[in-house]
């Protein structure tokens, strides 16, 4: 499977960006989808944004129209773009890759992000 490595995440007040960046370890030029899954504390894990091979993108309904997921298939890389950041998105972010509609998944180890004044 695929190596993800998650960075970016850190502490930002309330209405604060930040920008998740996901380096695989391997093209992700013909992988199916890339994805950011997040996590709180007692909470079960949950889809943030997916962005196909075709380029197609779905969010989850707390964060569509706050965050942005983007690809860039020369660096291998896929960002999340996080603004007007609230407590409730605290939690520890996965960048997840996924080989077909119900292939296999890769997460990476996450990155914490605290939104809080």
């Amino acid at each position: 499977q695929v190596q993800l490595v998650e960075s970016g995440g850190g502490l930002v007040q309330p209405g604060g960006s930040l920008r998740l960046s996901c380096a695989a370890s391997g093209s992700i030029f013909n992988m199916y989808a890339m994805a950011w899954d997040r996590q709180a504390p007692g909470k079960q894990r949950e889809l943030v944004a997916i962005i196909t091979k075709d380029g197609s993108t779905n969010y989850g309904d707390f964060v569509r129209g706050r965050f942005t997921i983007s690809r860039d298939n020369a660096e291998n890389t896929v960002y999340l773009q996080m603004n007007s950041l609230k407590p409730e998105d605290t939690a520890v972010y996965y960048c997840r890759s996924q080989t077909s509609v119900f292939g296999l998944t890769s997460w990476g180890q996450g990155t914490q992000v605290t939104v809080s004044s």
